[in-house]
């Protein structure tokens, strides 16, 4: 059995294993035998019972020997803070810093800026580690993104939607369009060191794009089709919602401009009382929870290999999308991110 270090121990413990030592030590017990049984080192046990046998139990050490915690380091206390707060509420850029994400080359150089001090690269990850920070895929944010418009969604236009939705016992849809590549593989295979493992590939590259849309309680409605969305097809896809649909749907899209055509609103004013369309804010994908179903199809069709023709991609697809269409657990799963919390369904 392996002990805690004791250095990590409380006051309390590391007096009560002094008097423990030297205990043994009385009954006879060598000081490399107490220390294997106490957990400490031989020496600290021998600098115990030496203190003791001079001048008794007042003689014991009542503090902790070695470097205090703390001590040494480049940072005080407040520079360290000062660090830790500029990280958690700006970005590099917004504080002078020519980097993208906060790695550990920019918070040297915030450092730096900040305090004059110049730090090696190994000793900023040992603070960022200790203050609790970890290196983390990015999620990707539009620097055209208005954070006003998103508050407002989050605080006002969501919660009407979904006050509507329940006064008229209707049900919210997100829906996207996507395209999945012949080539689109994002994992990765073991292999001997310096023995790359290969992947095939078709040697023309095609595509086959969908429509989808995804409710908080897992269902999924979805439509493949080629080329590019054009008002026809969304309509379509609109018509196919309807189809055997028994509540009225709030569909929610992002700004394709497509989804605000002539064509389409004039198919939807006829529809009133069964569909209305509601926009998300501006280069806000994160918002939409049907992007996180894009992101799971992309990932996880061509896992079986690749595709030889379009004709079995498109087949892979509507497989994939069957199979989701199938775990309302997964779908609901996607609701679960920060995100898009906001509209995962309530539990009352």
């Amino acid at each position: 059995m392996d002990l805690p270090d004791s250095r990590s121990l409380s006051d309390e413990i590391i007096e009560a294993l002094r008097l423990r030592a030297i205990r043994g030590c009385e009954l006879g017990y060598t000081a490399e035998e107490v220390a294997a049984i106490l957990g400490v080192a031989r020496e600290t046990v021998s600098r115990w019972y030496a203190a003791y046998r001079r001048g008794g139990s007042a003689a014991l050490p009542g503090d902790r020997t070695g470097r205090p915690t703390g001590s040494g380091r480049t940072l005080n206390d407040q520079q360290a803070q000062r660090v830790q707060d500029l990280i958690d509420t700006h970005c590099p850029d917004e504080v002078g810093i020519a980097a993208a994400l906060w790695t550990r080359a920019a918070v040297r150089d915030l450092i730096f800026q900040e305090f004059g001090i110049r730090m090696p690269i190994r000793t900023v990850g040992l603070y960022l580690g200790r203050w609790g920070y970890t290196p983390q895929k990015p999620r990707r944010k539009s620097y055209k993104q208005d954070p006003q418009e998103v508050a407002v969604w989050l605080a006002i236009k969501y919660p009407e939607i979904e006050a509507r939705a329940r006064r008229e016992d209707a049900e919210i849809q997100w829906a996207d369009e996507m395209g999945v590549r012949s080539n689109g593989h994002g994992g990765r295979g073991y292999a001997r060191p310096g023995q790359t493992p290969e992947l095939r590939v078709p040697g023309n590259r095609f595509s086959v794009n969908m429509i989808s849309s995804v409710t908080n309680r897992g269902k999924v409605r979805f439509m493949t089709y080629r080329g590019r969305m054009n008002g026809a097809l969304f309509i379509t896809f609109l018509t196919r919602l309807l189809c055997g649909a028994e509540k009225k749907i709030f569909l929610i899209v992002d700004n394709l401009r497509v989804h605000e055509s002539a064509a389409v609103q004039a198919w939807l004013a006829e529809k009133q009382d069964r569909i209305e369309i509601v926009g998300l804010p501006k280069y806000s994908p994160e918002l939409n929870p049907d992007e996180y179903l894009n992101c799971d199809v992309k990932g996880g069709i061509n896992a079986d290999g690749l595709p030889r023709d379009r004709e079995e991609l498109h087949a892979k697809l509507k497989r994939y999308m069957h199979k989701l269409a199938k775990l309302p657990g997964r779908i609901m799963s996607y609701f679960e991110d920060d995100c898009i919390s906001y509209a995962a369904a309530s539990t009352t």
